[in-house]
């Protein structure tokens, strides 16, 4: 398995403002009106992170699968500093650079990537999912534990069931029952794929637990090397702040 460590870009944002810009001119860029690769096919890719704030440490994992019988196929991680700080709505720029490394450090195509989070179910419109879309022109999707400020009815309990997650009457997303009887998930579109495929992928994706296979070793994976770097981070020569955007550790 590769690990990175991760250099934080020269030109990244660092305050809100120029965030919110950043988003603003990367949404308009989403691509909603294609249905995105047929759920149980090809290859399937997971994402997600670890913090250690105190540290100054975040480590993310890239994990792909076969989609068919959701076996590893291969895996990644990558380590840096925190590159922003948090800011409810702007999560993504604590996480894109660490992210973009560990896909980057795969030895296999991603296929569909599926994030630990959101895409259109976010207060702009753009959150994590979307924004590593567009940067990446990868089809990708969010699926999060949570609704975060959204709202829903409460699904039928039976495995597959759903119901909208609404800002209002607009909706973002989906809640999807994965498991019957177990509180749902939430999906979202992020870039080149629709909301009905979303929540196949989703379905086929949870098919032991509430939560996909992808999201369940990625967060295994981005723990393991979060605990592997601040377990070595008190040594002057580690996670120091590389010049370009990653270098092979």
């Amino acid at each position: 398995m590769t690990t990175v460590t991760v250099q934080i870009p020269a030109d990244w944002p660092a305050t809100e403002e120029r965030a919110r810009a950043v988003q603003e001119e990367l949404r308009a860029r989403v691509v909603r009106d294609e249905p995105g690769p047929p759920p149980g096919t090809g290859r399937v890719t997971g994402v997600d992170v670890a913090y250690d704030d105190g540290r100054d440490v975040v480590a993310a994992a890239a994990v792909v699968l076969d989609a068919a019988t959701l076996a590893v196929v291969a895996e990644a991680t990558a380590v840096g500093r925190i590159s922003f700080p948090y800011v409810p709505g702007l999560l993504a720029f604590r996480e894109i650079p660490t992210v973009l490394a560990a896909l980057d450090a795969l030895p296999v195509p991603r296929g569909l990537v599926v994030c630990d989070g959101y895409g259109l179910a976010h207060p702009r419109r753009f959150g994590l999912a979307s924004h590593l879309g567009v940067l990446t022109g990868l089809p990708t999707i969010g699926v999060a534990k949570n609704p975060f400020t959204f709202t829903y009815d409460d699904p039928d309990a039976s495995r597959g069931s759903t119901t909208p997650l609404l800002a209002g009457a607009e909706e973002v997303g989906r809640a999807v029952r994965t498991r019957d009887g177990v509180k749902p998930v939430f999906v979202s579109v992020g870039h080149r794929t629709s909301l009905d495929n979303a929540c196949a992928h989703t379905l086929a994706l949870a098919s032991a637990y509430r939560l996909p296979e992808t999201t369940r070793r990625a967060d295994a994976l981005c723990r393991a090397a979060l605990r592997d770097a601040t377990a070595y981070s008190a040594r002057p020569s580690t996670l120091q702040r590389p010049t370009s955007r990653y270098a092979e550790s």
